[in-house]
């Protein structure tokens, strides 16, 4: 299940239930610039083995940068 959310939202589930924050930019745009604490797990390589990454106990963010 997804849900959208907002900056404030997002701040308050990284502080208070410990969010895991992920990217999905390419290796590349992640090391070009990237959000503090966010882990990186490109689309392309996103799996189910790629996720056994993530605590499975807390909530996950996914996050990709529109540059449009």
């Amino acid at each position: 299940m997804y849900q959208q959310v907002t900056l404030e939202e997002v701040t308050k589930l990284m502080r208070d239930e410990k969010a895991q924050l992920i990217e999905v930019l390419s290796h590349s745009e992640y090391e070009r610039e990237h959000l503090p604490g966010s882990i990186n797990l490109p689309l392309s390589e996103l799996n189910s083995e790629s996720v056994r990454r993530l605590d499975r106990e807390r909530p996950v963010i996914v996050y990709c940068f529109d540059y449009q």
